[in-house]
């Protein structure tokens, strides 16, 4: 597997390197699988493809504080990502796992890998609900894929030090909720890993195997999303 430690400036440039990706490895330009690391350099709400923006995002919070609302290529729900957040992208191929191709082999493979990097660092993660991954009850990690034809984008944050009061300020209640999350407020449902993000990183990396770097990442494809869509409140805010 290679590995892709890159953060872009734009937080809409780094979805649409996740797009990209994906785009690429279909197209058959990538010869491996991926693991992708990266952390948002200023506060953002990301939304699922089909989320719609006033029924999961506090808009008008959002714009006090100039935080960008951004939607991403695969489902799921609003989450807020940020310094203290490490996000984490897998792009798999159904050729080397065909299991994957089945939505709940994916979530399981994937958050298994996931959580036990977790485990060797100390915190007892575990997965609950459909893609969220927790330390007792409280979630530390949200997650989502993509499926295309050939392969499978997965992704998701890891919460390790990060602000937990902007969640309840920026987004609203979920429509959706898993159960068991039991109505809980954002403020005693979501908790930090507290875990050095120099350690998290590595054995994120331990635990995929990602030991190569990949050198030729499609930049001009991400550049040419970010330009199209990523970039666009025709995208942004179509919902």
């Amino acid at each position: 597997m290679k590995l892709l430690d890159l953060t872009c400036d734009d937080p809409a440039m780094d979805l649409a390197v996740d797009e990209a990706l994906l785009d690429e490895a279909e197209a058959g330009r990538l010869s491996d699988d991926v693991l992708r690391l990266w952390e948002p350099r200023r506060t953002v709400v990301v939304i699922g493809r089909s989320s719609k923006v006033a029924e999961e995002v506090n808009a008008a919070a959002c714009r006090q504080r100039g935080v960008p609302v951004l939607r991403r290529c695969s489902g799921g729900a609003a989450v807020v990502g940020g310094p203290g957040c490490l996000m984490y992208s897998v792009v798999l191929g159904y050729d080397r796992r065909g299991d994957l191709r089945v939505i709940d082999h994916a979530h399981e493979f994937v958050l298994g890998r996931v959580a036990q990097a977790i485990r060797r660092l100390g915190p007892p993660a575990t997965r609950l609900g459909v893609s969220d991954l927790t330390v007792g009850d409280r979630k530390v990690s949200g997650n989502s894929l993509r499926c295309r034809r050939d392969h499978v984008l997965y992704h998701g944050t890891l919460l390790y030090n990060f602000p937990l009061a902007d969640v309840a300020e920026l987004l609203g209640t979920p429509p959706r909720q898993p159960e068991y999350r039991d109505g809980r407020s954002h403020t005693d449902f979501v908790a930090n890993l507290n875990v050095p993000v120099d350690d998290l990183r590595a054995a994120l990396i331990e635990a995929w195997s990602a030991n190569e770097p990949l050198t030729n990442w499609p930049r001009a494809a991400a550049e040419r999303l970010h330009a199209e869509r990523y970039s666009r409140d025709e995208w942004n805010r179509r919902l």
